[in-house]
């Protein structure tokens, strides 16, 4: 093979590892992934009433979203999320009326890249 052919063969090839390269890295950073939440995951937390927020790595739909709250009996009960997001990539809501006991944040989110995350985050109301 000539010298002009290789290089164009390895500028070629190159050219193709860094789009896929991009491609994958856009895909990977489109995911909603939780980096924040307020109560944070395995925290004790005064109640009755709970500010939620969650905050994640990416724009999220909240029209799209969704918030459970997990009771320690084991019953589930919707929160909703505030209309007015403090930022595109986080949710608001309020948990109100809780008693003592374990409890867990259950979400679904959407994200930019047509993706569905889902997690749940555990903390306990205390006492007064």
């Amino acid at each position: 093979m000539n010298r002009s052919r290789t290089t164009k063969l390895r500028t070629v090839s190159g050219l193709a590892l860094l789009g896929m390269l991009l491609l994958i890295g856009g895909i990977v950073e489109g995911h909603a992934i939780l980096k924040e939440s307020r109560p944070a995951a395995g925290s004790t937390v005064k109640g009755p009433d709970v500010p939620i927020m969650l905050k994640y790595n990416v724009r999220i739909d909240a029209k799209l979203s969704k918030l459970q709250l997990l009771h320690p009996d084991n019953s589930t009960s919707d929160l909703t999320i505030d209309p007015q997001q403090t930022s595109p990539d986080t949710l608001n809501s309020k948990a109100t009326g809780l008693i003592p006991g374990a409890y867990r944040i259950r979400w679904q989110v959407l994200a930019p890249d047509g993706h569905i995350t889902r997690g749940e985050i555990p903390f306990t109301v205390a006492g007064s």
